[in-house]
């Protein structure tokens, strides 16, 4: 958790002065990727209501993480350009294990699984097709910008994406502390949805423009029903001054938005808008907070698994303080950075930061006080 959000930090300072795609690869591959592969091995055996995974597991992180470190590498010094490639089959190699493991633990499992899995392994299945258009550019150099423009909405859209909107589902009312007895029923009526958008953008920006369109309006179903659902049953924890509900709600808000962005770029380039930058959009508004979020739930969780305590609650106050006012900026930063304004990507680090030091301050004190009760 600790590194990705860190790789956030760092990919935002450094967006000044680097390529976009060194940026944006080391926000997804290095910070995104391992982040997302630990909180699927620990979610899936709750999906599927099996044991916890062997430690064995816990390589497939750590060897997407050395793809990702590979390919950054490769963006921001041209002699290592083999790393796009071998970073790209280490990445496939840890897709394709996690996938395996899920399937298995699906079979192997008593009834039918949480529908949150059908989306976790939707998810994997995007991130195998997105790392496959990377090698395949290395033979079909011709269609190397379609295949990269195909990759990059698989990644965001279907791996990322996937992944965001069904955990959020099932975390918002779990932060808010009151169920939502649709969540179940709305995933699986929803998945199909999203998963044909997902595919359409990525191949109408690939290419056939106008499909691109279709795929937006088709994910904006699922979107507006949770958006929906969230505001009726928890409006007042979203508009809070504190807590993880504020920056989840800003996440969904920041997804929807990185959409708008894209479906106005091909008008910006005509002339029509200001020029957009949809993945900056999606990197400020929607991971940052989705990220800050996750961590302010969950890693006390993370920290000390078990039965949940005083501790687990008081830090989770503290993780969760001023969360309203850091989801109201990171949105904002969101605007700013889709507009192609550089400040955006600034005010998104400097909250992010500012996660970060609170973070540092309550697991510091937190664990002080715990050492305090032992003695």
């Amino acid at each position: 958790m600790f590194i990705a959000l860190v790789a956030f930090a760092a990919a935002l300072l450094w967006a000044p002065h680097a390529g976009r795609p060194a940026v944006l690869h080391l926000i997804l591959a290095v910070g995104a990727m391992p982040l997302i592969f630990g909180a699927m091995s620990h979610f899936i055996p709750v999906l599927t209501r099996t044991r916890a995974a062997a430690a064995g597991l816990h390589g497939i992180p750590v060897l997407a993480l050395a793809g990702g470190v590979l390919v950054v590498g490769a963006f921001s010094m041209p002699d290592l350009y083999w790393g796009r490639y071998a970073g790209a089959l280490l990445a496939l190699t840890a897709t394709g294990a996690l996938l395996a493991w899920s399937r298995r633990r699906r079979a192997g499992m008593l009834g039918r699984p949480h529908p949150g899995l059908a989306w976790y392994d939707t998810a994997l299945a995007c991130l195998v097709l997105a790392l496959l258009a990377i090698l395949a550019g290395a033979v079909w150099p011709q269609q190397a910008i379609a295949l990269h423009r195909f990759h990059l909405h698989l990644n965001t859209l279907g791996f990322v994406g996937l992944t965001a909107v069904s955990t959020l589902a099932v975390l918002l009312p779990t932060v808010v502390g009151r169920p939502d007895p649709q969540v179940g029923p709305r995933l699986r009526r929803d998945l199909p949805w999203a998963t044909a958008g997902t595919l359409l953008v990525a191949i109408g920006a690939a290419w056939f423009g106008p499909l691109a369109w279709i795929g937006g309006a088709l994910w904006a179903v699922p979107l507006v029903r949770l958006g929906t659902s969230w505001l009726r049953l928890y409006r007042a924890e979203i508009l809070a001054l504190h807590g993880a509900a504020p920056l989840l709600a800003a996440a969904l808000a920041g997804l929807a938005l990185s959409m708008i962005f894209g479906a106005m770029a091909p008008l910006a380039a005509e002339g029509g808008f200001r020029a957009t930058q949809p993945a900056l959009a999606f990197v400020g508004g929607f991971m940052l907070p989705l990220v800050s979020g996750t961590a302010s739930q969950l890693l006390p969780v993370w920290l000390r698994p078990g039965i949940q305590s005083d501790w687990h609650a008081r830090l989770r106050v503290r993780l969760g303080r001023y969360g309203g006012v850091r989801a109201v900026l990171f949105f904002l930063g969101g605007i700013a950075a889709g507009l192609g304004r550089e400040w955006g990507l600034l005010l998104g680090a400097a909250m992010l930061i500012w996660f970060l030091l609170q973070a540092a301050a309550a697991l510091l004190q937190a664990f002080v006080i715990q050492r305090g009760n032992l003695s």
